[in-house]
Formats: structure tokens, C-alpha cells, sequence
């Protein structure tokens, strides 16, 4: 049986930008995407910690080093620059096959540039 768990998060990220004349999704910096093990394209759950605003997007690949996480679309009406967030990341595992890993849990400074795993 496939059941969905918890991969990894960017626990309380600061957003810094928000543009809505976008197609939509999540830029994220491709050095915090690496730490936590996220991919472009990939669907993430984005909860908003100063709104309570939950959203379901796609990740698109930022620049190494900017510390960017862009909202983009119709989502940039439900986060603003400045909010904290957490990006969950989810896998469908088969538990009777596969061992449940513990998730990965990133954190950021409030610049998002110097990041680190918590174990």
C-alpha cells in the first residue's frame, strides 16, 4: 500500500519576493532546493505562518545564493514579502517494501543565505 509522508521542509524561510503577473509557482534558491532535496517541477505545500494561507504549487529552480523564494500567480495574493514560511515536500512510499526515512528539515537566517540541515 502507498502511503504519503513527509520528505523534507523549508521550516520558517522568509519570502521575498511575491509577483503576480506570474504563470505561477515557488522560486526557490537552488542551494536551499539541494539541502532539502527538492527538484524543479516538483509539487510542495506551502504554508503561510503569518496569514495561515496554505497553497499547493510547483517549484521553479532560483539562483544559487539569492536566498530567493518568490511566490509567483494567483499565490502571490496569499503570502507577502517579509511573511515566514514553511515548504513541505511529500513522498508516496510503499511501507511494506520501503523503510520510512525521517524527513529532512531545513532552516535559514533571516536572509535565507545561510542555511543548515537540522539533524
Amino acid at each position: 500500500m502507498l502511503r504519503c509522508f513527509l520528505k523534507s521542509k523549508l521550516h520558517r524561510v522568509v519570502v521575498t519576493q511575491a509577483e503576480l503577473d506570474y504563470m505561477g509557482s515557488i522560486t526557490i534558491d537552488r542551494d536551499m532546493m539541494d539541502l532539502a532535496g527538492m527538484l524543479p517541477n516538483e509539487k510542495v505545500l506551502v504554508a503561510d505562518i503569518n496569514t495561515g494561507n496554505r497553497f499547493e504549487t510547483y517549484i521553479l529552480e532560483g539562483q544559487r545564493g539569492s536566498g530567493t523564494i518568490c511566490i509567483n500567480g494567483a499565490a502571490a495574493k496569499l503570502c507577502n514579502p517579509g511573511d515566514r514560511v514553511i515548504i513541505l515536500q511529500f513522498a508516496w512510499l510503499d511501507i511494506d517494501k520501503e523503510q520510512i526515512p525521517s524527513p529532512v528539515v531545513v532552516v535559514a537566517d533571516d536572509s535565507n543565505l545561510n542555511c543548515r540541515e537540522l539533524k
